[in-house]
């Protein structure tokens, strides 16, 4: 269940605190902040997004901010005041606090901090990026809206309905703004939005799109895309360095709201609802964009490995194992150490320590395993 905190520091913004808390969780844990849409509130993302079912099994924080019906007769944030969205101010202001409080009294992460919100609380999670991009690492847009996009509520009515044509400099620019003189780096955007949304145009996902890879100074072309399967794409935008940093997923033919898929598997999460729609679970990939799963992602290209290996083309002879990483640790074939599982011998990271992770290790010598792509 939900923790509201009364007492969290500065709050300008006049918001409310909800936290949920694993019943085990590990100490320099992620953080998740969550912001509902317009006429919801954290009890109801709560219940139907799915996000507590990965804080369970893979071990974070998450933090619900919660609008009064005082500050907006919608319970919508305020994504499109700038008082509300400048840092240190307003509800801006708030959520900071929140994550201050958070970590600071449940001994968390500070250098892995993330937000996602849907809709209006999807903008305004944008916002917070921009406005903090020290404090979080990573963010989701569903159904939402760019940085900058609205100063008035008449404004906010022509970026839902129509959107902005902006370039892709223009864009990124509105977010520099709010930070001048800030070189980086700057956090990992997953932008997610159904191609039937007749609330929020989805136009706003392709502004988001050029917003934040020109912030990332990469361009609008992405590196690779996938089929995921329940009518959604992906399109990933890499770095220099070829890491994912903006990722734009659309679901076919999904009108307003959260991605959501009721089940039991993995990479099923939520409950069906107003506003949560049964497709795909939203939640689950942007974990694994995130690496909150504890899973790098894998090199876009091929390249030697580090660890050594017999032939680059020949599995190595000995016994190969598929299962989740407590099943490794339980048999033998994996240690843990700070909530990771790590094979024995071989000392390659295979992921968190839970039954939710599923990878493979082969002994290439008696007691010696080492991750492999597949059995």
């Amino acid at each position: 269940t939900l923790t509201q905190v009364s007492a969290f520091g500065s709050n300008p913004g006049n918001l409310n605190m909800y936290v949920y808390r694993p019943a085990t969780l590990p100490d320099n844990a992620p953080l998740v902040v969550l912001l509902h849409g317009c006429s919801q509130d954290a009890a109801t993302y709560h219940a139907h997004s799915g996000w507590a079912k990965y804080a369970d099994s893979l071990g974070f924080a998450l933090v619900y901010a919660e609008q009064k019906s005082a500050n907006n007769s919608s319970s919508c944030f305020n994504w499109f005041q700038k008082s509300d969205t400048a840092r240190g101010s307003g509800e801006a202001q708030s959520i900071r606090s929140m994550v201050d409080y958070a970590v600071r009294t449940y001994s968390l992460d500070e250098e892995r901090v993330y937000i996602s919100g849907l809709s209006a609380g999807g903008a305004m999670a944008s916002e917070m990026l921009a406005a903090y991009p020290d404090v979080f690492a990573g963010g989701s847009i569903v159904a939402g809206i760019p940085t900058g996009c609205a100063s008035s509520l008449l404004d906010a009515t022509t970026c839902m309905f129509s959107g902005r044509n902006l370039t892709p400099k223009q864009w990124g620019d509105l977010v520099r703004a709010k930070n001048p003189g800030w070189q980086g780096p700057w956090p990992r955007v997953a932008i997610w939005h159904g191609t039937a949304d007749a609330v929020v145009t989805p136009k706003n996902a392709q502004s988001s799109r050029d917003q934040w890879t020109n912030v990332w100074g990469i361009g609008q072309t992405p590196a690779r895309t996938a089929n995921l399967g329940a009518n959604t794409t992906v399109e990933y935008y890499q770095d220099s360095s070829g890491r994912d940093v903006v990722a734009r997923y659309l679901v076919s033919g999904m009108g307003h709201g959260t991605p959501a898929d009721p089940g039991s598997g993995t990479d099923q999460c939520g409950t069906a609802g107003a506003y949560f729609l049964d497709t795909i679970c939203s939640t689950y990939h942007t974990i694994q964009f995130w690496e909150l799963d504890g899973d790098p992602q894998p090199s876009p290209s091929p390249s030697p490995s580090p660890s050594p290996s017999p032939s680059p083309t020949t599995p190595p002879a000995g016994e190969c194992v598929t299962a989740n990483n407590y099943q490794h640790v339980a048999e033998g074939r994996a240690y843990v150490s700070y909530g990771y599982a790590y094979s024995v011998g071989g000392n390659d990271l295979l992921g968190l320590w839970n039954i939710y992770v599923i990878t493979s290790v082969q002994e290439t010598s008696p007691g010696y395993w080492e991750r492999v792509s597949g059995c």
